[in-house]
Protein backbone atom coordinates (compact mmCIF):
# COMPACT_ATOMS: atom_id res chain seq x y z
CA UNK A 1 0.00 0.00 0.00
CA UNK A 2 2.68 2.11 -0.78
CA UNK A 3 0.19 5.01 -2.99
CA UNK A 4 -2.48 4.89 -0.24
CA UNK A 5 -3.13 7.68 2.17
CA UNK A 6 -4.54 6.45 5.30
CA UNK A 7 -6.24 9.21 7.07
CA UNK A 8 -8.36 9.36 10.45
CA UNK A 9 -11.65 11.59 11.12
CA UNK A 10 -11.84 14.02 13.71
CA UNK A 11 -15.42 12.63 14.61
CA UNK A 12 -18.48 15.44 15.03
CA UNK A 13 -19.54 14.43 18.38
CA UNK A 14 -15.80 14.68 20.03
CA UNK A 15 -15.08 17.95 21.65
CA UNK A 16 -13.61 20.63 19.86
CA UNK A 17 -11.37 22.00 22.52
CA UNK A 18 -9.74 18.41 22.55
CA UNK A 19 -8.95 18.45 18.73
CA UNK A 20 -5.47 19.96 18.65
CA UNK A 21 -4.29 17.33 21.03
CA UNK A 22 -5.69 14.51 18.85
CA UNK A 23 -4.38 15.98 15.92
CA UNK A 24 -0.93 16.17 16.70
CA UNK A 25 -1.23 12.37 18.61
CA UNK A 26 -2.49 11.19 15.18
CA UNK A 27 0.47 13.14 13.39
CA UNK A 28 2.70 11.02 15.47
CA UNK A 29 1.67 7.99 14.76
CA UNK A 30 2.15 8.50 10.86
CA UNK A 31 -1.03 9.26 9.35
CA UNK A 32 -1.13 10.98 6.44
CA UNK A 33 -4.71 12.65 6.66
CA UNK A 34 -6.70 13.92 9.54
CA UNK A 35 -10.43 15.04 8.32
CA UNK A 36 -13.02 17.37 10.30
CA UNK A 37 -16.90 17.54 9.91
CA UNK A 38 -19.30 20.12 9.13
CA UNK A 39 -22.47 19.10 9.77
CA UNK A 40 -25.20 21.52 10.84
CA UNK A 41 -25.13 22.27 14.47
CA UNK A 42 -21.90 20.26 15.24
CA UNK A 43 -18.81 21.91 14.42
CA UNK A 44 -17.51 24.70 11.55
CA UNK A 45 -15.20 22.71 9.32
CA UNK A 46 -13.36 25.61 8.16
CA UNK A 47 -12.32 26.91 11.75
CA UNK A 48 -11.51 23.05 12.27
CA UNK A 49 -9.52 22.65 10.14
CA UNK A 50 -7.42 25.85 10.74
CA UNK A 51 -7.34 24.72 13.97
CA UNK A 52 -5.60 21.29 13.08
CA UNK A 53 -3.69 22.80 10.75
CA UNK A 54 -2.42 24.81 13.38
CA UNK A 55 -1.60 22.27 15.57
CA UNK A 56 0.25 19.87 13.04
CA UNK A 57 3.13 20.63 11.28
CA UNK A 58 3.03 17.39 8.22
CA UNK A 59 -0.40 15.97 7.73
CA UNK A 60 -2.94 16.74 5.42
CA UNK A 61 -6.17 18.22 6.56
CA UNK A 62 -9.41 17.57 4.56
CA UNK A 63 -12.95 19.16 5.13
CA UNK A 64 -15.57 16.53 4.95
CA UNK A 65 -17.74 19.04 3.82
CA UNK A 66 -18.67 21.86 3.48
CA UNK A 67 -22.28 22.23 2.66
CA UNK A 68 -22.53 24.18 -0.67
CA UNK A 69 -26.32 25.91 -0.13
CA UNK A 70 -25.11 27.09 3.57
CA UNK A 71 -22.01 28.86 1.86
CA UNK A 72 -21.06 31.63 -0.06
CA UNK A 73 -18.56 30.81 -2.61
CA UNK A 74 -16.91 34.08 -2.59
CA UNK A 75 -16.69 33.53 1.56
CA UNK A 76 -15.63 29.65 1.31
CA UNK A 77 -12.93 30.94 -1.38
CA UNK A 78 -11.37 33.45 0.62
CA UNK A 79 -11.60 31.41 3.80
CA UNK A 80 -10.22 28.35 1.99
CA UNK A 81 -7.34 30.84 -0.02
CA UNK A 82 -6.22 32.19 3.65
CA UNK A 83 -5.53 28.57 4.68
CA UNK A 84 -4.07 27.38 1.00
CA UNK A 85 -1.77 30.63 1.87
CA UNK A 86 -0.80 29.56 5.40
CA UNK A 87 -0.64 26.38 5.01
CA UNK A 88 0.32 25.32 1.57
CA UNK A 89 0.09 21.71 0.19
CA UNK A 90 -1.66 20.79 3.47
CA UNK A 91 -5.38 21.11 2.93
CA UNK A 92 -8.21 19.50 0.91
CA UNK A 93 -11.67 21.19 0.90
CA UNK A 94 -14.65 18.61 0.37
CA UNK A 95 -18.03 20.37 -0.46
CA UNK A 96 -21.51 18.77 -1.28
CA UNK A 97 -24.88 18.92 -0.91
CA UNK A 98 -25.79 18.99 2.19
CA UNK A 99 -28.63 17.11 4.20
CA UNK A 100 -31.57 18.76 2.72
CA UNK A 101 -33.45 18.54 5.66
CA UNK A 102 -31.15 20.47 7.28
CA UNK A 103 -30.99 23.03 5.03
CA UNK A 104 -34.76 23.32 4.64
CA UNK A 105 -34.40 23.70 8.36
CA UNK A 106 -32.13 27.11 7.99
CA UNK A 107 -34.17 28.57 4.85
CA UNK A 108 -31.22 27.48 2.47
CA UNK A 109 -32.53 24.62 0.35
CA UNK A 110 -31.83 25.41 -3.63
CA UNK A 111 -34.23 24.50 -6.00
CA UNK A 112 -31.45 23.00 -7.92
CA UNK A 113 -29.23 20.91 -5.57
CA UNK A 114 -26.90 19.93 -8.90
CA UNK A 115 -26.89 23.57 -10.10
CA UNK A 116 -26.08 25.14 -7.10
CA UNK A 117 -23.20 22.18 -6.08
CA UNK A 118 -21.75 22.53 -9.61
CA UNK A 119 -21.74 26.67 -9.61
CA UNK A 120 -20.42 26.36 -6.50
CA UNK A 121 -17.15 24.47 -6.94
CA UNK A 122 -16.42 25.88 -10.76
CA UNK A 123 -16.86 29.22 -9.10
CA UNK A 124 -14.61 28.63 -6.24
CA UNK A 125 -12.02 26.45 -8.18
CA UNK A 126 -11.68 29.77 -10.65
CA UNK A 127 -11.80 31.96 -7.58
CA UNK A 128 -8.75 29.95 -6.19
CA UNK A 129 -7.00 30.05 -9.36
CA UNK A 130 -6.99 34.08 -9.34
CA UNK A 131 -9.56 34.30 -11.91
CA UNK A 132 -12.29 36.89 -11.80
CA UNK A 133 -15.60 35.28 -11.57
CA UNK A 134 -18.40 36.50 -13.11
CA UNK A 135 -21.81 33.74 -13.42
CA UNK A 136 -25.10 34.69 -13.77
CA UNK A 137 -26.47 31.23 -12.74
CA UNK A 138 -29.35 28.99 -12.18
CA UNK A 139 -28.40 29.23 -7.94
CA UNK A 140 -25.68 31.82 -7.87
CA UNK A 141 -24.94 35.43 -9.25
CA UNK A 142 -20.98 36.57 -8.50
CA UNK A 143 -20.60 40.30 -10.19
CA UNK A 144 -17.05 40.08 -11.23
CA UNK A 145 -15.28 38.78 -8.01
CA UNK A 146 -11.59 38.08 -7.67
CA UNK A 147 -9.46 37.13 -4.78
CA UNK A 148 -7.06 39.72 -3.73
CA UNK A 149 -4.92 37.04 -1.97
CA UNK A 150 -5.24 33.74 -4.05
CA UNK A 151 -2.92 31.06 -3.14
CA UNK A 152 0.02 29.91 -4.92
CA UNK A 153 -1.18 26.57 -4.41
CA UNK A 154 -4.86 25.91 -5.01
CA UNK A 155 -5.96 23.28 -2.77
CA UNK A 156 -7.83 20.17 -4.41
CA UNK A 157 -11.63 20.34 -4.16
CA UNK A 158 -13.41 17.34 -4.16
CA UNK A 159 -17.48 16.98 -4.34
CA UNK A 160 -18.83 14.82 -1.08
CA UNK A 161 -22.19 13.03 -3.15
CA UNK A 162 -23.82 9.92 -3.57
CA UNK A 163 -26.42 9.94 -5.99
CA UNK A 164 -25.52 8.88 -9.58
CA UNK A 165 -25.81 12.39 -11.40
CA UNK A 166 -24.35 13.96 -8.54
CA UNK A 167 -21.08 11.74 -9.24
CA UNK A 168 -21.08 12.26 -12.86
CA UNK A 169 -21.26 16.10 -11.86
CA UNK A 170 -18.55 15.14 -9.37
CA UNK A 171 -16.31 13.70 -12.36
CA UNK A 172 -17.24 16.86 -14.52
CA UNK A 173 -15.70 19.66 -11.94
CA UNK A 174 -14.14 18.41 -8.94
CA UNK A 175 -11.18 17.32 -8.71
CA UNK A 176 -12.02 14.42 -6.66
CA UNK A 177 -14.82 12.73 -4.98
CA UNK A 178 -15.62 11.75 -1.36
CA UNK A 179 -17.36 9.18 -0.34
CA UNK A 180 -19.55 8.50 2.52
CA UNK A 181 -19.13 5.66 5.15
CA UNK A 182 -20.69 2.29 4.62
CA UNK A 183 -20.04 2.02 0.99
CA UNK A 184 -17.90 -1.24 -0.02
CA UNK A 185 -15.59 -2.27 -3.03
CA UNK A 186 -18.31 -2.68 -5.39
CA UNK A 187 -20.11 0.77 -4.65
CA UNK A 188 -16.22 2.13 -5.32
CA UNK A 189 -15.70 0.27 -9.07
CA UNK A 190 -19.33 1.95 -9.54
CA UNK A 191 -18.39 5.43 -8.74
CA UNK A 192 -15.32 5.27 -10.68
CA UNK A 193 -17.22 4.71 -13.80
CA UNK A 194 -20.07 7.32 -13.17
CA UNK A 195 -17.27 9.76 -12.08
CA UNK A 196 -15.30 8.87 -15.80
CA UNK A 197 -18.71 9.06 -17.26
CA UNK A 198 -18.69 12.83 -16.37
CA UNK A 199 -15.49 13.70 -17.77
CA UNK A 200 -12.93 12.58 -14.81
CA UNK A 201 -9.86 12.72 -15.46
CA UNK A 202 -7.22 9.87 -14.34
CA UNK A 203 -5.82 12.05 -11.70
CA UNK A 204 -9.51 12.37 -10.04
CA UNK A 205 -9.16 11.31 -6.97
CA UNK A 206 -11.39 8.78 -4.94
CA UNK A 207 -11.49 9.41 -1.17
CA UNK A 208 -13.55 6.85 1.03
CA UNK A 209 -14.73 7.47 4.42
CA UNK A 210 -15.26 4.03 6.42
CA UNK A 211 -16.19 3.05 9.84
CA UNK A 212 -13.36 1.49 12.16
CA UNK A 213 -13.46 -0.75 15.09
CA UNK A 214 -10.33 -2.78 16.13
CA UNK A 215 -10.40 -4.92 18.73
CA UNK A 216 -10.19 -9.13 19.69
CA UNK A 217 -13.35 -9.61 20.83
CA UNK A 218 -14.95 -10.07 17.47
CA UNK A 219 -18.42 -10.04 19.36
CA UNK A 220 -17.62 -6.45 21.34
CA UNK A 221 -16.62 -5.58 18.06
CA UNK A 222 -20.03 -6.14 16.51
CA UNK A 223 -21.73 -4.56 19.48
CA UNK A 224 -19.62 -1.80 19.31
CA UNK A 225 -20.34 -0.99 15.63
CA UNK A 226 -24.05 -1.94 15.73
CA UNK A 227 -25.54 1.73 16.37
CA UNK A 228 -23.63 3.30 13.52
CA UNK A 229 -24.23 0.55 11.15
CA UNK A 230 -27.99 0.55 12.12
CA UNK A 231 -28.31 4.47 11.48
CA UNK A 232 -26.11 4.34 8.42
CA UNK A 233 -27.74 1.68 6.84
CA UNK A 234 -31.12 3.52 6.87
CA UNK A 235 -29.38 6.42 5.23
CA UNK A 236 -27.79 4.71 2.33
CA UNK A 237 -31.36 2.40 1.93
CA UNK A 238 -29.32 -1.04 2.26
CA UNK A 239 -29.42 -3.91 4.92
CA UNK A 240 -27.12 -3.31 7.78
CA UNK A 241 -25.25 -6.02 7.03
CA UNK A 242 -24.53 -4.73 4.08
CA UNK A 243 -22.53 -1.70 5.57
CA UNK A 244 -18.99 -1.94 4.61
CA UNK A 245 -16.58 -0.97 7.60
CA UNK A 246 -13.29 -1.48 8.59
CA UNK A 247 -13.37 -3.80 11.75
CA UNK A 248 -12.18 -7.19 12.90
CA UNK A 249 -8.44 -7.93 14.27
CA UNK A 250 -5.64 -5.38 13.14
CA UNK A 251 -5.01 -7.87 10.61
CA UNK A 252 -8.99 -8.44 9.12
CA UNK A 253 -8.92 -4.37 9.29
CA UNK A 254 -5.50 -4.14 6.63
CA UNK A 255 -7.39 -6.56 4.66
CA UNK A 256 -10.52 -4.49 4.60
CA UNK A 257 -8.11 -1.63 3.46
CA UNK A 258 -6.30 -3.66 0.82
CA UNK A 259 -9.85 -4.28 -0.49
CA UNK A 260 -10.91 -0.39 -0.33
CA UNK A 261 -7.28 0.64 -2.54
CA UNK A 262 -8.10 -2.44 -5.21
CA UNK A 263 -11.19 -1.09 -5.58
CA UNK A 264 -9.71 2.32 -6.51
CA UNK A 265 -9.28 4.12 -3.13
CA UNK A 266 -6.78 6.88 -3.29
CA UNK A 267 -7.28 7.92 0.21
CA UNK A 268 -9.24 6.33 3.15
CA UNK A 269 -10.22 8.33 6.05
CA UNK A 270 -11.36 5.75 9.01
CA UNK A 271 -14.28 7.23 11.23
CA UNK A 272 -13.12 5.06 14.48
CA UNK A 273 -16.20 4.11 16.98
CA UNK A 274 -15.20 2.59 20.44
CA UNK A 275 -12.77 2.78 23.25
CA UNK A 276 -9.69 4.14 22.95
CA UNK A 277 -9.51 5.82 19.26
CA UNK A 278 -6.10 6.52 18.91
CA UNK A 279 -5.03 2.96 20.38
CA UNK A 280 -7.45 1.53 18.00
CA UNK A 281 -5.35 3.70 15.20
CA UNK A 282 -2.01 3.08 16.30
CA UNK A 283 -3.05 -1.17 15.83
CA UNK A 284 -4.20 -0.92 12.02
CA UNK A 285 -0.43 1.43 11.09
CA UNK A 286 1.33 -1.36 12.89
CA UNK A 287 -0.97 -3.84 11.19
CA UNK A 288 -0.29 -2.48 7.42
CA UNK A 289 3.40 -1.81 8.23
CA UNK A 290 4.00 1.98 8.73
Amino acid sequence: MTNLRIGVMYDRDWAPEELPVFARQAEALGVDDLWVVEDLGWNGGVSAAAVALGATERVRVGIGITPAPLRSPALLAMELATLARVFPGRLVAGIGHGVREWMVSVGVAPSSPLALLEETITSVRALLRGERVELEGRELRLDGIRLVHPPTEPPPLVAGVVRPRSLELSGRVADGTLIAEGHGPRDLKNTRALTAKGGAADDHTLTVLSFCCVGADPGEVARTLHPHTEGHGAWLGRPQEEVFTVSGSPAEAAGRLHELETAGADTIVLRIVGAEPLGQLEAVLEALGR
